[in-house]
């Protein structure tokens, strides 16, 4: 099970999270209306962690410019970005494309198909206005329909007690490869709790991997 961190950007917080957390994702968000934009004046320090963009309804030469300036290993689009935004994107980079779903009741799966081959993967989130970071869950008995073989991230609203509720769905969808972490491990915006990462870090590894005895 993977982790994505996101919503960082302070520099003495980043350092702490690769030193106390080493998560697979940092997501820095590149959305002007988040609370935790990272404006263009601000310096991150250096790290091994892979970087994930997050952008909402933004152009083509924004993103190709931001994967550049800051080494993103992927792009996360949290918007209305259509198959054929997507398609022209993939072509102009070898970046991974995550494509966020914004789940209210239902997610009509076949909307969805066309977005398959030029995506890495899907990453499944509460809709709201705010385009994430809302610290609210959604109905997550809607994912158990997955129809597909590509893989996806959770997000919306974990905290420190989701572990066991994210094993329990990915035992029902293998597909579900690791989660998304924001709001819910803060002290303040785009400031995260590091005690509370490994709280939930810990929680999820030791109900994951459990020994196996011999009869």
């Amino acid at each position: 099970m993977k982790i994505k961190v996101c919503g960082m950007r302070e520099q003495g917080n980043i350092l702490e999270l690769e030193r106390e957390i080493a998560p697979d994702w940092m997501g820095l968000i590149f959305y002007s209306k988040s609370a935790r934009f990272v404006k263009k004046e601000e310096s991150l320090p250096e790290t091994n962690l892979r970087k994930v963009g997050v952008f909402v309804n933004e152009s083509e030469e924004e993103i190709l410019k931001k994967v550049d300036e800051y080494g993103l290993s992927a792009i996360q689009l949290h918007g209305n970005e259509s198959v054929e935004f997507v398609e022209a994107l993939a072509q102009k980079t070898k970046k991974e494309i995550w494509k966020v779903i914004s789940v209210k009741d239902t997610i009509d799966w076949d909307s969805l198909r066309g977005y398959l081959p030029f995506i890495s993967k899907f990453l499944f989130d509460t809709a709201t206005i705010e385009h994430g970071g809302s610290g609210k869950k959604f109905d997550w008995s809607v994912l158990e329909s997955y129809p597909f073989e590509k893989g996806f991230l959770l997000s919306g609203g974990l905290d420190e007690a989701s572990a066991g509720e994210v094993l329990a769905l990915a035992t029902k969808v293998p597909q579900l490869e690791g989660v998304d972490l924001n709001s819910k491990f803060e002290d303040a915006p785009a400031l995260k709790n590091i005690e509370k990462l490994k709280s939930f870090k810990k929680k999820l590894f030791d109900q994951e991997i459990r020994p196996t005895t011999d009869n």
